[in-house]
């Protein structure tokens, strides 16, 4: 399985684009498992049932590739024949060259596909548990029920509402300052200083229910539908760069193998690291960025922009457009040490303007993040994506209700 793992990468990373392969009919000659890249990991994603047509390509010696959600499934060449004929998949209405309705469906289950919009058509295959899966449209099939039109190697496949959910988007966590309970005098009723025991038990939460740490650049490629993702999925950003991230933070995210965003003021990294003062707000030093890069990516949060002026409001709705683009610009350059792909943006105080987003674009920013409650969603504004606060005070259940997959009120 690792070897052919392997096999698969290769296919995915070998830059042939699949237009210019050949492309096959091939018809299942038993009940077939199917598997493809879900984020950073080749799994298992259901199966397809016998005497069912793909279109496939070439993908090595024992496997074909399809089209499959964003990227590419594999399906064994001992499972597959030849179809006879010119025998193709009908789709008498066009739907196969519909673009993709910038939804998904998300699987809890192992969940079944049928060949037309109706629990008593052929089965077509299974979807497994926890993946995303774009969506062509939403029709009624009998008994107006709602049904998803999907696609799958070519050919059309639907799944009942009552078999999955839709997509209500992904949570971009955000934090700012961890502290322990007991040395956290200063501090207590900031909303955004949590405590460790708290932050630690919401890490073990998401771990415990199976939920993948996405990096910005896999979230980019969900707004901008070009990967498969699971369903379970998060993305966990703080703000700042504060001492204490790299103090508290970064051991519990490398207990559990997760990853993380720091959002970084480049003008506050410290030459050298400060004796520890639970106080006041520290801000970390070169050598600790780099003692946390194997979890943590670095991104922007400007690099003199971060203040305010008299009147206590963000200094940034009151600069120039020449002046937000070089600070921009400056703040991605002063970050370029420590990583060379500084693409996104957290705007300061999560206060922005017309003119801030039209410089983010201009210097080279792919996406900026606020602090709009919301989770993001494919076709979102890049420019202006939403994310969630989880409160030291709130409970497990509290953040079940806000990460899990259920609508924003």
């Amino acid at each position: 399985m690792v070897m052919r793992a392997l096999l698969i990468l290769m296919f995915l990373y070998s830059g042939f684009a699949a237009g210019a392969l050949p492309v096959r009919y091939m018809q299942t000659t038993e009940d077939a498992a199917v598997w493809a890249q879900i984020g950073n990991k080749m799994v298992t994603v259901g199966n397809i049932r016998a005497g069912q047509i793909l279109s496939v390509i070439p993908g090595g010696k024992d496997y074909y590739a399809f089209n499959f959600g964003f990227g590419k499934g594999f399906i064994d060449k001992g499972h597959l024949e030849r179809v006879q004929g010119r025998q193709k998949v009908e789709d008498g209405l066009g739907d196969l060259n519909k673009p993709l309705s910038n939804q998904n469906l998300v699987t809890w289950k192992d969940t079944p596909v049928y060949n037309s919009p109706d629990v008593g058509s052929a089965p077509f295959g299974i979807l497994a548990d926890n993946l995303r899966y774009p969506i062509i449209n939403k029709l009624k099939g009998r008994l107006n029920q709602t049904w998803y039109q999907i696609r799958i190697g070519d050919r059309l496949a639907y799944i009942s509402a009552l078999d999955a959910q839709a997509d209500s988007g992904i949570p971009v966590l955000t934090y700012h300052h961890i502290l322990r309970d007991e040395e956290n005098t200063r501090f207590r009723h900031t909303s955004t200083t949590t405590s460790v025991r708290a932050f630690s038990n919401q890490m073990t939460w998401l771990r415990d229910m199976g939920y993948a740490t996405l990096t910005m650049y896999q979230l980019e490629d969900y707004v901008r539908n070009r990967a498969n993702l699971p369903a379970r999925a998060v993305v966990i950003t703080f703000d700042d760069g504060l001492k204490s991230v790299s103090r508290y933070a970064y051991p519990v995210l490398k207990q559990y193998g997760m990853k993380a965003t720091a959002f970084i003021i480049s003008s506050r990294i410290k030459r050298h690291p400060q004796r520890w003062d639970p106080k006041s707000l520290q801000f970390m030093s070169i050598s600790e960025l780099n003692g946390i890069r194997d979890i943590f990516d670095f991104q922007s949060h400007t690099h003199f922009l971060h203040r305010v002026d008299g009147y206590r409001r963000p200094i940034l709705l009151s600069r120039s457009h020449h002046n937000i683009l070089f600070d921009f610009a400056r703040s991605r350059r002063a970050l370029a040490q420590f990583n060379p792909h500084v693409l996104y943006l957290s705007y300061p105080f999560g206060s922005y303007n017309a003119t801030a987003v039209q410089a983010a674009g201009e210097a080279g920013f792919h996406m900026a993040v606020t602090t709009v409650k919301g989770k993001v969603k494919p076709g979102d504004n890049p420019m202006l994506l939403k994310r969630l606060y989880i409160l030291r005070t709130d409970s497990l259940e509290t953040m079940s209700r806000l990460v899990s997959n259920q609508p924003q009120g």
